[in-house]
């Protein structure tokens, strides 16, 4: 079980949610778990969830949707598109619930050679207001973060 902690950080005077996270293994693979169709519906979400992917095309200019199922029912669906992917160093994409299509927000991803075969990734969000913001922390969003999060660590270390 891995010790990296999870940290999420809100700027209470901007309309952004940081999500900084390290990983052991090298950037090249942490990045192809974050585009691989493949590789994110098995990391992806709280443990109780399954995504399903209807699509996903992680070039710069694609897009992707894909839903959440708890068992027999689908309880949230979410769609965005790829704006600059830049193998094992960047992701820019934005991202939407589809129940709060106002809510969209622009997710910038770095990831960072921390040498070792470790890679440090930083997740910026922007949304358009402070009350969106908070609205995307206060949906629980940090247990789906933390658990998808534990479950790439699983993922890093069977590959």
């Amino acid at each position: 079980m891995s010790t990296n902690e999870t940290r999420i950080e809100v700027d209470p005077d901007l309309p952004t949610l940081r999500v900084i996270r390290d990983f052991d293994a090298a950037p090249e693979k942490v990045f192809r778990a974050w585009t691989d169709p493949d590789l994110v519906s098995r990391w992806l979400g709280p443990r109780e969830t399954e995504m399903r992917i209807d699509s996903w095309d992680a070039t710069t200019g694609g897009s992707y949707r894909y839903a959440a199922w708890r068992g027999d029912e689908e309880i949230a669906r979410f769609y965005g598109s790829f704006h600059e992917v830049r193998p094992g160093q960047r992701l820019v994409q934005t991202f939407t619930w589809e129940g709060a299509p106002d809510g969209v927000s622009l997710d910038t991803t770095v990831f960072e050679d921390l040498g070792d075969g470790r890679t440090r990734v930083t997740t910026t969000s922007v949304v358009e207001t402070i009350e969106i913001r908070d609205m995307i922390v206060a949906s629980g969003m940090d247990k789906g973060v933390i658990e998808g999060y534990e479950k790439l660590d699983e993922l890093l270390s069977g590959d």
